[in-house]
């Protein structure tokens, strides 16, 4: 028996062990002549092989019932690798599509900012354009109001004086008009500004200095006519000047309108524009922030999936090599059993 035992070379330590157990009593047995007859039969009823049969049959069972709690256990790590394997799979697939997506918004985005950024100098420049328009006409608005005030000033006075002179001299009252500033103002004028002949201005200018004689006869009519055709152009000459005036100010007015109503538009499309730069600012700073995290997880994820396939790969590797060494023993001790009990 020990011979086959040998042969098999499959025995285990234990089994050896059991079969040196079982070779005592076989030995002790052989020994004891003297033994009386109730003793012997008592040996024969207690089987040493047989109860070595039981023992080892218990180990058999024992070692299949490990060997089914061991492979639950593997059969659900190796669900746990394949679910979790799956769900950092679906994991980094969703992370890649959301990688992708978070680029072309974000892309997008810039994009927009760029643009609305443009859009917003060009209405700055506009408006500044605009107010430099405004500030423009206005200073010509007021250099052609003093030009006018100081024209109108002139010629009221001018015409107000030879209005004077006109009327002395209607009533014989020449000498009288000369002695007054009015006689100066008309002379000034006559002698500085006055379109005139020469020999009408050097006729006017000598009424003026008083060297014609005295008894200047009104009725003449001569110095008269040229007082009232300078009044006469003067005040031509200032309702023209004051029409103008009064064009230039519906002009400068109806501008200012217009560039203020032009203002505002900037305004508002300058005020929109520096509101949707910053919010995408944000939204471009908020999607930076998500894109690191998702593709941060994703490095993540991966690395944990390759762990996760490594520790599962191993684990299946284990689990092969522990099947076949329980394999190995479970075949060792049938083959033990069916020796004993062939030898039995």
């Amino acid at each position: 028996m020990a011979a086959a035992l040998l042969a098999g070379g499959r025995s285990a330590v234990s089994l050896t062990l059991l079969l040196l157990v079982l070779c005592g009593p076989l030995a002790s047995a052989s020994s004891s002549s003297s033994a009386s007859a109730v003793a012997a039969a008592a040996a024969a009823a207690a089987n040493p092989i047989r109860k070595v049969v039981t023992l080892l049959q218990d180990m058999q069972k024992k070692i299949a019932e490990e060997g089914a709690k061991d492979e639950e256990l593997y059969d659900k790590f190796m669900c746990y690798c394949k679910t979790n394997g799956g769900a950092l799979s679906a994991s980094i697939e969703e992370g890649s599509a959301k990688i992708d997506e978070l680029g072309a918004s974000l892309k997008a985005s810039k994009e927009s900012k760029g643009q609305t950024e443009a859009s917003l100098a060009e209405n700055q420049d506009s408006r500044a354009a605009a107010n430099e328009a405004m500030a423009k006409a206005t200073a010509l608005r007021e250099k052609e109001a003093a030009a006018y005030a100081a024209l109108k000033a002139e010629y009221e006075t001018n015409i107000a004086a030879l209005q004077k002179a006109v009327a002395a001299l209607e009533k014989g009252m020449a000498g009288t008009f000369l002695q007054t500033t009015d006689a100066g103002v008309v002379r000034a004028y006559a002698m500085e500004k006055a379109e005139l002949p020469d020999s009408t201005r050097q006729e006017l200018l000598a009424f003026l200095s008083g060297s014609q004689s005295s008894d200047y006869a009104p009725q003449s009519g001569e110095i008269t006519g040229i007082l009232k055709q300078l009044g006469d152009e003067m005040s031509k000459t200032l309702a023209d000047a004051t029409a103008e005036e009064n064009n230039a100010i519906q002009t400068y007015e109806a501008l200012m309108a217009a560039k203020k109503k032009e203002l505002a538009a900037l305004q508002a499309q300058i005020e929109k524009g520096m509101t949707q730069i910053g919010n995408l600012g944000v939204e471009i700073a908020a999607m930076n922030n998500e894109l690191e995290d998702t593709q941060t997880a994703k490095v993540d994820d991966e690395k944990l999936k390759k762990e996760l396939a490594d520790g599962c790969a191993t684990k299946t590797s284990e689990w092969e090599e522990v099947k076949k060494t329980r394999a190995e023993e479970l075949l060792a001790l049938a083959e033990t059993i069916k020796v004993l009990n062939d030898d039995d």
